[in-house]
């Protein structure tokens, strides 16, 4: 359940981060537009412009530690997820600027998924309580996902490097990653009192909706009422798991021909191997089995337009 409430811009304290490396748009133009909207409305105003390799999280996490309560975030969904783990359970709000190739967490909430969109929210400011997902203390805002999703990454970074940043790119990335899949994932998950065992290329939690609904997969009512939905792919070699990537892009994915669900507010999964190479809002990292996973329920606040249902709302 989502709760909102007015925001009185007049009284914050305001931290804008921003992400240099996100998205196509620079980082010194949406900083001049957010500061041409927040100059003289907000009681302080601090800029912090962070170039590739500078500890986003530990900005975020000094920001609120300063006692600034409003913290905007610029870039993509790795960035705002990135903020967001610092802002949960703190009182601070969360101000999402997208600035990505994605933008499911700005667009889940009904924000847009371009800056000028969202700078909008500074209009008519309502705080609005979401959900957010938590694995073994890594706070997640979309999905987490094991299998061939992390050496998508791995090929999309590279990609981009060579043919620059854009959603085809991103695309073609996933195709070749999971044409060069070799070695399926064995999958344990325990959830509302029942054990399941997998072998699958491919596995995902999902946090939100909006992704879901994007994609044509089953999951989007179970996460608005408050769970997660993992979703584990049949295919466990290259050429059926690149046959389900087509059909999910052209609408064509089906539940029971394609993946198997399972929804909980918590699960327990076990990998093997147990090292696993793990992604988590389009940022990756290495992580030990087995995973606990939880919904925080209205653990995050962040700033929406008023009247804004979004999409993940009650």
């Amino acid at each position: 359940m989502t709760t909102s409430r007015p925001f009185d811009l007049g009284q914050a304290r305001a931290c804008v981060i921003v992400n240099m490396g996100s998205g196509r748009k620079t980082g010194d133009s949406v900083a001049a537009e957010i500061r041409a909207r927040l100059q003289g409305r907000v009681a302080g105003l601090v800029f912090h412009q962070l170039e590739k390799g500078a500890d986003l999280s530990a900005t975020a996490q000094n920001a609120v530690a300063e006692g600034h309560d409003l913290i905007v975030a610029v870039g993509g969904d790795g960035t705002q997820a990135g903020v967001a783990g610092a802002v949960v359970g703190t009182g601070a709000v969360m101000v999402v600027v997208p600035c990505g190739t994605f933008n499911y967490f700005a667009r889940d909430l009904g924000l847009g998924q371009t800056p000028e969109e969202a700078l909008r929210v500074f209009d008519a400011p309502t705080v609005r309580t979401v959900d957010v997902g938590e694995m073994n203390g890594v706070l997640f805002l979309n999905n987490v996902s094991f299998g061939a999703y992390p050496e998508i990454l791995k090929r999309r970074e590279s990609i981009y490097r060579r043919w620059g940043r854009s959603r085809l790119a991103a695309y073609w990335s996933a195709l070749v990653a999971m044409w060069n899949l070799r070695h399926p994932l064995h999958l344990t998950v325990r959830a509302n009192g029942e054990e399941r065992r997998f072998t699958t290329a491919l596995a995902f939690i999902a946090k939100s909706a909006y992704q879901l609904e994007a994609f044509g997969l089953d999951g989007a009512e179970d996460i608005r009422q408050g769970r997660l939905a993992l979703l584990v792919a049949r295919a466990r070699r290259p050429g059926p798991l690149v046959r389900s990537a087509l059909r999910l892009a052209f609408g064509k994915s089906a539940r029971y021909q394609d993946f198997d669900l399972i929804s909980a507010p918590e699960m327990h999964l076990q990998t093997v191997p147990q090292h696993e190479y793990v992604a988590h809002d389009g940022e990756k990292m290495w992580m030990d089995s087995p995973f606990h996973v939880r919904v925080l329920p209205g653990a995050l606040s962040v700033l929406v337009p008023e009247g804004s249902g979004g999409r993940d709302a009650a």
